[in-house]
């Protein structure tokens, strides 16, 4: 087993221990402090020492404990410590490895300094209070400023030697302020205020280190940023490469923990507190753009990626990267990516936190429920909102796009349903939140986020039930119509699933297909006709009921079919002889789809025996229909009889030839 020491004085350090802790190897980690100690959790395979150690001290260890390697992830300003570790190496003949943490950017505005004194000589000629967060180490070369003890406040651990360093220096209880960090943006700011401080004086300690936090806190206290440079630093490795060399090494895999969290539907001030812990834990970030902006703390690691595949990229290129949070816009279970994304995270250890969805904000900021209420799409798709809209009470849309809601409110006013009532939210969650409500006439002609959330009241609506009237479809003379009786009862045969992927072969007027594509909201259907004067009536029909996933597709059976999609439901009801290609080609393309054919002459029903044995269906069922109706004689009502018509249902079982 391979044996590593990790001088772990900083946040990467316990990282990197605790990613090695739970691979196997032996980690022994070096802290200064029982402080240090308290920070890394106990492991099987993890020894830590918590006092300093000389150059001496050092070389023994390593020479009595044979490592494999040394990585030193001390803190950059430990130039003395670092230096220390790298003899010590040389000495024993064990190899090194040094873990640098990148430093940020200067922000505008700051004033940097190459060392404490530079610092100290050009503070001497200011006036104004000053807050120190560089320790208590160097505090003593500050002692030499022109009123120290009255004008600087010094932010030091709370622990014995700081504070007798403070005192040391001259500083005042009333000047002390012993704190343990991580210190928020917030904390900074108000800590600035409660001192007026002037200036902020801190070291270039790196995202990680707080860094980005006090640069933003100046900033917003008015206070200016003292920056005082690292020492030189030897050549090392950032934490991603060190992690990754590490892996290669040592042939190790580490399993990284993926967080899919929920952040609601605009800025961080949604999240619940698991969600916020889950991003503050993360060592990387990843998700859009706009989500990375409003959650990320300041210096974490971020990967902008969207698709489930360049998340997955993400994650895997950064292999010892131990813990990942996908931020996902509203809810984890409302519309989300994270349906697609879980299935390819079978080698991680994935945690889905939900989130408030765009759903429940829109709805709370309108003080009604939710309970009732019909969620649909049209986010990044197209879709016809309009068969849902006329058949629920109330439907909700996520919609997108630069038109977005204006052009959903057209498409109903056109459909005949200006007079349903709208409410519009957009940017919910963010300081811009708006919402807006009418009649979808009126708002037609609004502009709006390309982003909204639209909550519609139909008091009208009427629920879609199976067997349409016939007189509710347009209808030619000499082309055939699947009549509702035996419509309702070929419906229900199919079994249709709200994602089914229909064919219907002779459609006619369309009658079937029309309920299929109602019944299949989330699927598709396929019309297969080749009469000019039915495909007429089909697209009439298609757009009277607003089916937008019905697609009619002109042309003889089997040809006209063979580049269509692989069906999971197929309807016959006409195949001018050509019935057993068709029936073959079906099963080509998909062996387990369920069928239902219609026959009305002895001819058809003794063919359909036959391809029931040639084709081996294992379940068949055949039903015949005997449909009578009445009609007017004087004053009397007769019943006459419709021509009988056969129902065939047919499928395989799963795994039959």
């Amino acid at each position: 087993m391979y044996k590593l020491c990790v001088f772990a004085g900083t946040t990467e350090g316990r990282r990197l221990v605790e990613l090695l802790a739970d691979a196997p190897v032996e980690v022994t980690a070096c802290v200064a402090t029982e402080y240090g100690e308290a920070l890394l959790t106990p492991r099987e395979r993890l020894t830590v020492s918590h006092r300093r150690l000389t150059e001496e001290e050092m070389e023994a260890l390593l020479a009595q404990e044979r490592f494999d390697l040394v990585v030193d992830a001390t803190h950059p300003y430990a130039a003395e410590v670092t230096e220390n570790i790298a003899r010590a190496c040389r000495g024993v003949g064990v190899e090194y490895l040094r873990l640098l943490r990148e430093a940020d950017a200067l922000p505008e505005g700051a004033v940097y300094f190459p060392d404490t004194e530079a610092a100290v000589n050009w503070l001497a000629e200011t006036e104004g209070n000053i807050l120190l967060t560089t320790g208590s180490k160097e505090l003593a070369k500050y002692a030499a400023l022109p009123g120290f003890a009255r004008r600087v406040y010094a932010r030091v651990l709370p622990m014995e030697a700081s504070l007798s360093a403070c005192r040391a220096a001259g500083l005042g209880p009333d000047r002390i302020i012993a704190m343990q960090g991580p210190f928020s943006r917030e904390m900074n700011a108000a800590l600035l205020e409660a001192v007026s401080a002037k200036y902020l004086v801190t070291k270039d300690t790196g995202g990680t280190g707080g860094f980005g936090e006090k640069a933003a806190a100046a900033r917003d206290a008015g206070a200016v940023l003292v920056v005082v440079g690292r020492p030189a630093q030897r050549e090392g490795l950032g934490f991603e490469e060190t992690a990754s060399l590490l892996c290669r090494r040592f042939g190790l895999h580490v399993r990284p923990r993926v967080d899919l969290v929920g952040i609601g539907p605009g800025g961080a001030g949604g999240m619940t507190g698991e969600a916020r812990q889950a991003i503050r834990e993360a060592d990387c970030l990843i998700g859009a753009r706009r989500m990375l902006e409003a959650v990320r703390e300041t210096g974490q690691t971020v990967c902008e990626a969207v698709a489930p595949e360049d998340i997955l990229r993400c994650i895997r290129e950064r292999q010892g990267t131990r813990r990942f949070a996908v931020v996902l816009s509203g809810d984890t279970g409302f519309f989300s990516g994270a349906r697609r994304l879980l299935p390819l995270l079978k080698d991680c250890e994935t945690r889905v936190l939900p989130g408030l969805s765009s759903m429940q904000a829109l709805c709370a900021r309108l003080e009604t429920s939710y309970e009732d209420v019909v969620p649909v799409s049209l986010h990044g798709r197209d879709g016809d909102i309009v068969p849902d809209v006329a058949r629920h009470r109330r439907v909700f849309a996520l919609v997108g796009g630069p038109e977005g809601a204006a052009e959903l409110c057209r498409a109903l006013t056109a459909a005949g349903l200006g007079q349903v009532r709208a409410a519009v939210g957009e940017r919910l969650g963010y300081p811009e939140e708006r919402l807006t409500a009418g009649t979808a006439a009126e708002l037609a002609e609004r502009t709006f986020d390309p982003l909204s959330a639209v909550l519609i009241e139909n008091e009208n609506a009427r629920p879609f039930v199976p067997g349409l009237p016939d007189d509710a479809f347009q209808r030619g003379e000499a082309v055939p119509m699947t009549k509702r009786e035996i419509r309702c009862c070929a419906l229900s045969h199919l079994a249709l699933t709200s994602e089914a992927v229909c064919w219907d072969v002779g459609a006619g007027t369309g009658s079937v297909s029309i309920e299929m594509a109602l019944l299949a909201r989330k699927g598709r259907v396929y019309a297969v006709e080749k009469n000019e004067n039915a495909l007429a009536l089909l697209a009439e029909n298609r757009k009277k009921f607003h089916v937008s996933n019905l697609e009619i597709v002109p042309g003889r059976a089997p040809e006209a079919c063979r580049e269509l999609p692989v069906p999971t439901h197929v309807f016959i009801g006409g195949s001018t002889g050509s019935l057993r290609d068709i029936v073959a080609l079906v099963l080509e393309k998909n062996p387990n789809v369920r069928l239902v054919l219609t026959a009305v002459t002895l001819e058809s029903v003794a063919e359909m025996e036959r391809l029931i044995k040639e084709f081996d269906f294992t379940d068949a069922d055949i039903t015949c229909l005997n449909v009578s109706r009445a009609r007017e004689l004087g004053a009397y009502h007769l019943m006459t009889a419709q021509n009988p018509v056969y129902l065939f249902t047919l499928q395989r079982r799963e795994g039959a030839a």
